[in-house]
């Protein structure tokens, strides 16, 4: 979001006042979206991204500077926050905890909007019990080299899967490349339960659809695959909610489906543009989740049937660290993603000759979460490339230390 000197506009939303500073700062220069039409939108669509977001402790993921910059996350609610915003207090597994937001109306989108929020990111908790998810979320995420047919086939997958177990579930795209499949349960298990029993699911998947779909954790062990991502069910995750919009150039939308449109549909069909006109004309595909809840307790009998899932070896040196089985090398380590792939570009001129035999799958570049924002990793597998002519680890092309300077709860000062 570029500098504006755009006065504020106050909006009046059922009553309530919200300041909306800067309402003319361009966000989507492509499609000419500013601040206050993103406001719009969510106001526009009010009751789908309520359903997906209200009342849910969430971390705001603020784009200060545009979505050319990286976002920052931010647990802790503003101090100053208005009256109409609630809070909750999450307890995570570090030791730490964090007063979070909970919006509840519609004044809260307009609200986290302001603060430079693009997406929502809520919990999959109630603010009246923290303990106790009442959603399990399926993230089908597409390795590269995977196109969209095979995302949705393995969508399907997991659909029958969820019918075999009693479950609902319901599709959204999310926003990027994969899917989103969202299960209502009761409230009555713990992140541990829910985990696993997210985890069982996609190992069935996986069972009934070798080679489409893959439960493995590890990346450089999927192949080109759809990754059913159970992890997302841990206790300090959270995804983009139904009527987010994410920060790619054509300000496209996390959009609930229909199973009639799952096949048929794109994502980048569903942008700011075009999603209120559609939530106009068909409602909200998601309005009876609410009203499909359902119990784990077959997911849970069939992770009992199938034991635990094979764990990954551990390295001979005393340091307990997970040893990969793949042949594994680093590049980099950067606080961008341009820098990451001006890392990969140079690693791939200096090893020219091996290019050719790397799938698409074997290149990874992934965004991982440090204390308040996105780092870089870039890593490649060299499975596909000859024994003999495979380099060994060589020094970093860039070392960011996300780290650095951070001070850790009970750690002695020097």
């Amino acid at each position: 979001m570029s500098p504006s000197k755009t006065p504020a506009e106050t909006l009046s939303i059922a009553g309530t006042e919200v300041r909306i500073s800067s309402p003319d700062k361009m966000v989507f220069p492509e499609p000419g979206l500013t601040k206050l039409d993103l406001v719009r939108y969510y106001l526009s669509v009010e009751e789908g991204a309520l359903r997906g977001a209200g009342g849910r402790p969430m971390v705001l993921k603020r784009f200060p500077k545009g979505i050319g910059a990286e976002p920052f996350f931010q647990k802790r609610v503003p101090e100053n926050h208005p009256d109409f915003i609630d809070t909750a207090t999450l307890h995570y597994a570090s030791g730490t905890s964090a007063e979070e937001a909970v919006i509840r109306d519609a004044a809260g989108l307009a609200w986290v909007v302001n603060l430079g929020c693009l997406d929502l990111n809520p919990h999959p908790v109630r603010a009246e019990d923290l303990e106790h998810p009442d959603e399990l979320r399926v993230d089908l995420d597409p390795m590269p080299g995977v196109d969209w047919s095979q995302i949705v086939d393995v969508a399907y997958v997991a659909r029958e899967v969820l019918d075999d177990v009693g479950l609902a579930g319901w599709p959204k795209t999310s926003g990027s490349r994969g899917l989103h499949i969202l299960v209502r349960i009761a409230p009555q298990w713990t992140y541990r339960e829910v985990r696993l029993a997210a985890e069982t699911l996609a190992r069935e998947v996986e069972n009934r659809a070798p080679g489409l779909a893959t439960a493995r954790w590890w990346k450089e062990e999927r192949g080109e695959s759809v990754f059913v991502d159970f992890n997302q069910n841990a206790k300090d995750r959270t995804v983009a909610s139904a009527y987010s919009i994410r920060p790619l150039p054509d300000a496209r939308v996390s959009t609930p489906l229909t199973w009639d449109e799952v096949r048929s549909a794109r994502p980048e069909q569903f942008t700011v543009l075009t999603v209120p006109g559609r939530f106009a004309d068909m409602g909200d595909p998601h309005a009876g989740i609410d009203d499909a809840v359902g119990t784990l307790d077959a997911l849970l009998a069939l992770a009992a049937e199938l034991g635990p899932a094979e764990k990954a070896p551990r390295a001979g040196d005393g340091s307990g660290r997970r040893q990969s089985v793949m042949p594994l090398i680093e590049v980099a380590r950067t606080r961008t993603k341009p820098e990451a792939l001006a890392a990969l570009g140079e690693w791939k001129s200096r090893h020219a000759g091996l290019v050719q035999d790397l799938h698409p799958a074997d290149v990874m570049v992934d965004g991982m979460r440090g204390s308040s924002s996105l780092w870089y990793r870039v890593r490649v597998n060299l499975q596909h490339v000859p024994e003999a002519e495979r380099p060994e680890q060589e020094e970093l092309i860039a070392d960011y230390d996300p780290w650095e300077g951070r001070v850790w709860p009970g750690q002695p000062t020097s």
